[in-house]
């Protein structure tokens, strides 16, 4: 029974902290694709319609976040039996990796619709999606799977064991159980150092989302990609859009964490007395 109440919980708290964190910033993110975008900021659609592909972003934030908290919180917990002490981050490691892994089989698809409808304002996400299947089929929706998969395992490899320490050090230090709030911050700082660290990787993705069918970007991998950034722009290439990616991530950090928490201090505390 608590096995189910636990995966309840993590469901309805990972669902309403994705749904809120990619709805409050989507700005953000759009400015950070625009950035990276291949054809600059300013060909990409510079400030004008900064919420295009909002759509396919809110229609995906709910299950991407609950699939991922609820395949983290059951691996956290199963190597939590065996990794304990010092060795706890490893299990939170594997945990985020898993939960990326699992999560990325719906970010994907909605990344790549909520991408090129933001570096083509004048589409809408349901256009985008019909163009897409119809040039290149369903497998266009999962073009740079393994690109977005070798950004988001490292940055969580680096964000939840990070956040998981943080709130510890604050719980020590205060002596109680730790507050949203608190998880909240902690989360942003997680979040922002996590993001600066893998721009890189994260400018590699976008650039394979965003490229044309079947040009060498578009069928390479993310070292062919993060080569052809650097011939183009450099090292600053490789972290473009990094201001508003941390910027976007610390705070998205502090709404997702922090909503994640609040949602299942709330559920765990109507559960106990229902």
């Amino acid at each position: 029974m608590k096995s189910y109440t636990d995966f309840k919980i993590a469901l309805v708290a990972g669902a309403c902290a994705g749904t809120s964190v990619d709805v409050i910033l989507f700005p953000l993110d759009t400015i950070k694709t625009r950035l990276q975008s291949q054809h600059g900021f300013r060909k990409a659609g510079g400030f004008r319609g900064i919420y295009s592909g909002l759509m396919s972003a809110a229609l995906g934030s709910a299950p991407t976040a609950a699939l991922f908290f609820c395949s983290y919180e059951a691996t956290k917990h199963a190597f939590s039996q065996v990794l304990a002490g010092s060795m706890a981050p490893v299990g939170h490691m594997a945990a985020a990796s898993l939960g990326e892994v699992a999560a990325c089989l719906i970010r994907v698809p909605v990344e790549v619709v909520k991408q090129r409808t933001q570096a083509n304002h004048t589409h809408s996400s349901l256009h985008t999606l019909r163009v897409t299947l119809a040039s290149e089929g369903f497998q266009g929706l999962y073009r740079g799977y393994f690109s977005t998969v070798a950004r988001e395992v490292p940055f969580s490899f680096i964000q939840f064991p990070l956040w998981e320490y943080f709130k510890m050090k604050w719980s020590s230090h205060t002596g109680r159980p730790i507050e949203a709030w608190q998880s909240a911050v902690c989360g942003a700082a997680a979040g922002g150092l996590s993001a600066g660290v893998t721009t890189p990787l994260d400018v590699a993705k976008t650039r394979i989302m965003l490229a044309k069918a079947n040009t060498d970007v578009a069928r390479g991998g993310i070292g062919h990609a993060l080569r052809v950034v650097h011939a183009e722009r450099g090292v600053n290439g490789l972290f473009a859009g990094i201001t508003p990616r941390v910027a976007w991530i610390s705070i998205g950090g502090a709404v997702f964490l922090g909503v994640y928490e609040k949602v299942q201090i709330v559920m765990k505390r109507y559960l106990k007395e229902s």
